[in-house]
């Protein structure tokens, strides 16, 4: 990419990268209710439960279809007008997603959700964003600083979902729905404060720049893409079935509610109250996926985005080994806690890795192409989890330990990528 190392320029840098914040903040909460509350649906609507997080793999196969025609469209349009048509997306998913549960219609439901894929692809642009107006030694911090946004999204997103999942009457979740109707909605102003110029149209004469199998046969690029690949589906994998296994493991009397958080779990039946601890889990999770962003960039300008990387992946291997140790609803918090840095680690460092790798005239490409990858590894991911957690053994406890096994083969996949990038002899 070209060096935009003027102070002038990251005076514009720095101010996209508040808006892009509070984008990540105010629209990126919806992400981690719909998580939250997308397999419980699932299990209301379907009376096959090895598609109760069916919902969840629709929304990230919407995004993985999204990637490549929505990084055209800003390329030719600029990111302003691509991030509000992606908040618009959010918002009639939501809309539709209201209608298919208050209806009883799984259909609905599904197609609601994939139309959402579409605000979550426009979401995952937002990283790509900051880097556009950054000079060489603010992209990692603008990077990293974009997905801290995310942080206050951990504590507003499950809270919302908590409290208004039963605020439309009898039919759960619809309330969820309609408040992600309103976040999208007033979050798209953001954008019109959004300063980022679309790139110039290329005279015939220019370089067009490398083809899309030329990037990925450039070491570093397949690398990069590997690394959040197997960063951002194996977060999802394991992430999509916890409050399954938690509510599951509670109501099955292999947990049980320990003191130090029945103080703030409301009167109700079993289910219903490990249905709202399954929240607070989701919240630390979501809260230890952005709290490292704050200082992810200044590590990786320090030691390298590939150090990072390696070390993310150790901790998602960690996260496993938790997990695998037992479900009390400590394992559970420690394991996801663990889940959410290792992947700040990996998907931050891959994704400065791969801004680094290419030319603004390849951005688009590059960009779609990679998130078509990194969804379409996290669609896999997410799909294959309904069916490990309720169909791969007879209790929540073995569906749980089959989640966590799954990531051994892809760990060690990214991990050994990362060792030949290292040592390979440079060009």
């Amino acid at each position: 990419m070209t060096d935009t190392t003027s102070p002038v320029n990251d005076q514009r840098a720095k101010r996209n990268v508040w808006i892009l914040v509070l984008a990540q903040a105010l629209l990126g909460s919806q992400m981690p209710m719909i998580f939250t509350v997308g397999g419980l649906a699932g299990q209301m609507l379907t009376s096959n439960l090895c598609f109760a997080t069916l919902a969840i793999s629709m929304i990230v196969l919407g995004s993985m279809l999204a990637a490549t025609p929505l990084s055209w469209f800003m390329q030719t349009y600029g990111r302003r007008a691509g991030f509000i048509l992606g908040a618009m997306a959010g918002a009639l998913g939501a809309a539709i997603c209201a209608y298919g549960l208050y209806q009883a219609s799984f259909g609905f439901y599904l197609f609601g959700s994939l139309i959402t894929g579409v605000y979550m692809s426009a979401q995952g642009f937002y990283r790509f964003a900051a880097a556009d107006t950054a000079s060489d030694s603010y992209r990692p911090k603008a990077i990293s600083y974009v997905m801290a946004g995310g942080l206050l999204a951990a504590i507003i997103g499950p809270q919302l979902g908590n409290y208004s999942s039963m605020a439309f009457g009898a039919v759960p979740f619809v309330g969820t729905y309609l408040t992600v109707m309103v976040l999208n909605l007033v979050g798209s102003l953001l954008f019109l404060f959004l300063d980022i110029p679309k790139p110039p149209v290329p005279a015939h004469d220019a370089p067009r720049g490398r083809s899309r199998m030329e990037l990925l046969k450039t070491p570093v690029v397949a690398v990069s893409i590997i690394s959040a690949m197997v960063s951002y589906a194996l977060m999802n994998l394991v992430m999509t079935s916890t409050p399954l296994a938690v509510v599951g493991c509670g109501i099955g009397g292999e947990t049980e509610i320990p003191g130090w958080i029945s103080g703030i779990v409301p009167a109700g039946s079993l289910r219903d109250q490990f249905q709202f601890i399954a929240g607070y889990v989701v919240t630390a999770h979501v809260l230890a996926m952005y709290i490292p962003s704050f200082f992810t960039g200044h590590l990786i300008t320090r030691f390298g985005a590939e150090k990072i990387v390696a070390l993310g992946l150790v901790i998602l291997a960690g996260a496993g080994a938790v997990a695998l140790s037992g479900v009390d609803l400590e394992h559970f918090f420690v394991a996801l806690v663990l889940l959410g840095v290792g992947w700040n680690f990996g998907f931050i460092g891959a994704t400065t890795m791969l801004a680094g790798s290419h030319e603004p005239h390849e951005r688009g490409r590059l960009q779609g192409m990679n998130d078509l990858l990194v969804f379409g590894g996290v669609f896999v991911a997410s799909l294959a989890s309904g069916g490990l957690m309720n169909c791969s053994g007879t209790s929540a406890q073995a569906g749980w330990t089959s989640v966590n096994l799954a990531m051994a083969p892809f760990l060690m996949l990214a991990g050994g990528a990362l060792i030949w990038l290292v040592l390979r002899p440079k060009d």
